[in-house]
């Protein structure tokens, strides 16, 4: 088991990242046969391409990838050396003469941090993809190498996060797993206990948490808007059709709300896609279950694994130490 949300039989990840500029992109391959995606976006600042197409009431069935990537908008780009990489596998949609790989993407912002002038491209999509495997990093890695949380006040007294993962199996084979980069607006949380473990910071560097200094500020944002973004993938082996999946994206977004606080704002983008690659019979509600808690650790992982990088200081530079993953399954 890699306690990752390839622990889920097909699924693979590739990561490739710019550490200088403080971007990357992240690649979740479904394999050759794809895997029924459904997506639910909740934040209202969303960079996304290919959701309306995850529709219940449209015709494609299944996708080939997800991308999750830097760059605001420029990011899209990345997708697109995705699609090269699959259609060169002769993976995705036959329409005759060739396939077309179907491959959703969300982004998140990093403009801010590093250099605005370096986004994920077609290059860096098409590299991802060469370098997927079973291991996922997590960290400043891929879609987490510019993630930052809790940016009331600014980058200056935000912390570091980045990309974390995470997966739960029961004994009857079902798999669930969540991959996720986190660039919230506001402060990560461990649901086992309401502490702050990564947000906004006071002058001294230490947590301070976006409610309080939102009352310091008498409830006005001095941060520029749509910075942020919280994008992810919960995957599992069952076999759901696309209305069940999409079901499934929106109580993955319930995990996002264990551990983020404040999630879903007019400053955020946050989705959530859902794979399910058809291994077995499954009920969704176990499933969505599985998907909150599996979403809410990779939440975690993601700000645990981080790195201060840059001047912006990681949690782990605060003291904290390591979390129990305990989801009482």
């Amino acid at each position: 088991m890699a306690n990752s949300i390839t622990d889920v039989k097909g699924i693979k990840v590739g990561s490739v990242q710019d550490l200088e500029a403080l971007t990357g992109c992240t690649v979740v391959l479904a394999g050759r046969e794809g895997a029924v995606c459904g997506v639910d976006v909740r934040g209202s600042a969303p960079g996304t391409r290919e959701t309306d197409l995850l529709s219940p009431l449209n015709m494609v069935e299944k996708v080939h990838a997800v991308v999750l990537s830097g760059g605001s908008a420029f990011g899209l780009d990345a997708a697109c050396g995705v699609m090269d990489y699959l259609e060169a596998q002769g993976i995705g949609h036959p329409v005759g003469p060739t396939v077309v790989p179907i491959v959703p993407a969300a982004v998140l912002f990093d403009l801010g941090v590093g250099d605005f002038r370096v986004r994920p491209d077609r290059k860096m999509g098409l590299q991802a993809c060469r370098q997927a495997g079973l291991v996922v990093q997590e960290g400043n890695i891929g879609a987490g190498a510019g993630a930052t949380v809790g940016k009331l006040r600014g980058y200056e007294y935000c912390t570091k996060s980045g990309l974390g993962s995470w997966s739960i199996s029961l004994e009857n084979g079902l798999t669930v797993g969540a991959i996720v980069a986190v660039n919230a607006f506001g402060d990560v949380i461990n649901p086992q206990n309401g502490q702050i473990i990564a947000g906004v910071r006071d002058n001294d560097g230490n947590m301070l948490g976006t409610a309080r200094a939102w009352k310091n500020l008498k409830g006005d944002i001095p941060f520029q808007r749509a910075t942020n973004t919280t994008i992810a993938v919960v995957a599992c082996n069952a076999e759901l059709d696309k209305s069940r999946a999409t079901k499934l994206a929106q109580m993955a977004h319930n995990g996002l709300a264990r551990s983020i606080n404040p999630i879903h704002t007019m400053c955020d983008g946050d989705t959530v896609f859902a794979l399910a690659t058809g291994e077995m019979a499954g009920d969704v509600n176990v499933i969505g279950y599985l998907a909150q808690e599996v979403l809410a650790q990779a939440v975690l992982r993601a700000v645990y694994a981080a790195q201060s990088i840059k001047g912006i200081r990681a949690c782990g530079d605060l003291g904290e130490g390591d979390i129990k993953h305990d989801t009482g399954i």
